[in-house]
């Protein structure tokens, strides 16, 4: 089953994002579940909170985070932090 949803549901998610956007979601992943702390985030790229707005901001665009309370993220798609440590198993900030 986690393969089918690797290949099929999280695959066409994943190839749609950018560089940044890939590293951001790797970034939650590396926390744990969530939600996210925007500043744990921002600690584990090596970035400023508000440099990574833009990604942020895009991110909720396309559908993959949401912002359940101020300062906080967490993926829309149950699993998805699962699938992120699969498909990029090496976090590099």
């Amino acid at each position: 089953m986690t393969r089918r949803l690797d290949e099929n549901f999280f695959r066409v998610r994943f190839d749609r994002l950018t560089p940044k956007e890939k590293q951001y979601l790797r970034a939650m992943a590396e926390i744990g579940s969530g939600p996210y702390r925007t500043g744990d985030i921002a600690d584990r790229l090596g970035a400023k909170i508000t440099t990574l707005g833009p990604v942020r901001a895009n991110l909720i665009r396309k559908g993959m985070v949401y912002s359940p309370s101020h300062g906080e993220m967490a993926f829309t798609v149950p699993l998805f932090d699962e699938f992120m440590r699969r498909a990029m198993p090496e976090f590099q900030s």
